[in-house]
């Protein structure tokens, strides 16, 4: 975010546009080649960015507010079908499954939900219901004590989201315009690590200088104007830093470029998220069922018509539940069915609080035996990671405390951004300024960097460039309009300035 230094005299070392003539020469060239060499180069990459990447930052840390509180909303909005009050013994799940085609036969059975806990209601999970959309599914709730349907409704992915999380989860991640609307997102985060990584480097250096971390780690109250807004921007971001760049990385993990690259870097490490086959063995492959298909035993078919004795054996949903169960697999788990002849039923926990429950296996339709099992202890380190940083990420890890911590972090953000243009804007022209924004970041500066310094560095930003597109490109057209503005600003013989 735009930002700015303490004042000093022109020419004195805090003048960033200014040669350090203080000492002697062996500490002005150590000076050169260290922090004092990068400094205005992060400074303007810092202010650019603020102004530039801000507004996209702004929005997806509103948006993202708003999303951290959905969850406990959820709660009230969608009570009446997501609690019912404890009965004595619940109803076998493919009773409940029967209840639920009863009221509801439209689309096809694709999973269940038992009900993970008592008051809790059984989620029956239907795929292509008229007026749901492709990658959605109808939610059937169902009182496992009762049997009585207490509702349904349109959820989408795997934590279950409701309607009114799932609108505000598509408003953070792509303003409700589909593959085009995820940029805004994927640029958000791209950039969100680098101007919380500069803000940062510009801190400590800031502190380095004036041996006063401990102040400058709380904002100064006694300040005023310009220094009191940099005072409050400078701590509060000092603050927030590890976890603006941790939301940022994490973001950036399932994003549509960025969130490719990483999965074939994983791939290609042996580091990607085991899957279980659904294949059966050959004997048993033409006695399996399929979801809404005849011949699931106990279970009925898409309308809740009990099977007929001719169609092909299926140990029933009953059935696979308890093997699931002796395999270890507590709730919450969803059962997924047999998609075709061939393939068995997928039970898999999907517990995304801590601890982690992510284990899973597949059971044979004809047999009731379990042909592969996927173990989340079994998983690769980054595959672990991954899962942690993204349910983290999206309030889920650590419940309600997860969800107030990505509430404070999108209220830093917006404030960050808010009191960076609030110093920009302090530091607007007047008369007394003439035309300049503030005291000038010269074009060029990076001909001070040393080739030792510089080159790793241009290196370091193409490979990062590379695998976050985003960046790298809006990078390079920062770039572009910084030097079409300074080409323009020489043919006028008007000095080229910036703000700090």
């Amino acid at each position: 975010m735009p930002t700015e230094q303490r004042l000093a005299p022109s020419g004195a070392p805090d003048s960033p546009g200014a040669p350090d003539t203080s000492g002697s020469g062996e500490e002005r060239a150590a000076r050169r080649t260290g922090w004092a060499a990068l400094r205005p180069l992060v400074l303007r990459l810092h202010f650019y960015a603020g102004v530039l990447i801000a507004p996209f930052l702004l929005v997806a840390a509103v948006t993202g507010l708003l999303y951290a509180g959905s969850f406990q909303a959820e709660k009230v909005v969608y009570a009446d079908e997501l609690s019912v009050p404890v009965g004595k013994a619940e109803r076998p799940l493919s009773q409940q499954v029967a209840d639920a085609r009863k009221a509801h036969p439209e689309g096809k059975l694709t999973a269940v939900r038992p009900a993970p806990r008592p008051g809790d209601t059984t989620r029956v999970l239907l795929s292509g219901a008229p007026g749901v959309a492709a990658d959605h599914q109808l939610a059937v709730f169902v009182d496992p004590y009762t049997g009585n349907v207490r509702g349904a409704l349109e959820t989408y992915g795997s934590t279950g989201a409701l309607p009114l999380r799932t609108w505000l989860d598509s408003l953070h991640r792509d303003l409700h315009l589909g593959e085009t609307g995820r940029l805004y997102s994927e640029l958000a985060a791209s950039w969100l690590w680098v101007v919380a990584g500069g803000g940062l480097a510009l801190w400590i250096g800031r502190s380095r200088r004036n041996r006063k971390p401990r102040a400058l780690a709380l904002p100064d109250r006694t300040a005023t104007g310009r220094r009191r807004t940099l005072s409050w921007h400078g701590a509060v971001g000092l603050w927030a830093a590890a976890g603006l760049v941790f939301l940022s990385a994490t973001g950036l993990t399932w994003s549509a470029y960025a969130g490719a690259n990483i999965g074939e870097l994983r791939e290609s490490l042996g580091q990607a998220t085991p899957t279980v086959s659904t294949a059966v063995t050959e004997h048993h492959a033409g006695h399996g069922g399929s979801s809404g298909m005849p011949g699931m035993s106990g279970m009925g078919d898409s309308k809740g018509n009990r099977s007929s004795g001719s169609a092909p054996a299926d140990v029933g949903i009953d059935k696979v539940l308890r093997t699931a169960r002796a395999q270890g697999l507590g709730n919450p788990v969803e059962i997924g069915l047999p998609t075709g002849q061939g393939t068995a039923y997928v039970v898999k926990q999907v517990q995304r609080s801590w601890p982690e429950k992510q284990d899973a296996l597949a059971v044979d339709p004809a047999t009731g035996k379990v042909t592969d099992v996927s173990r989340f202890a079994d998983h690769p380190v980054l595959a672990k990671l991954t899962r942690y940083g993204i349910d983290l990420h999206t309030g889920t890890l650590f419940g309600l405390a997860n969800q107030i911590a990505l509430a404070v972090l999108a209220l830093a953000l917006i404030f960050l951004i808010l009191w960076g243009y609030r110093m920009w804007w302090q530091r607007r022209p007047t008369r007394d300024r003439g035309l300049s924004f503030g005291r000038p970041i010269p074009r060029g500066t990076w001909r001070q960097v040393p080739l030792t310094v510089l080159i790793p560095l241009v290196l370091a930003v193409a490979v990062v460039g590379q695998l976050v597109p985003l960046l790298g490109m809006s990078l390079v057209a920062f770039l572009a309009v910084d030097i079409t503005l300074g080409a323009l600003s020489r043919r006028r013989r008007v000095p080229a300035t910036t703000v700090d």
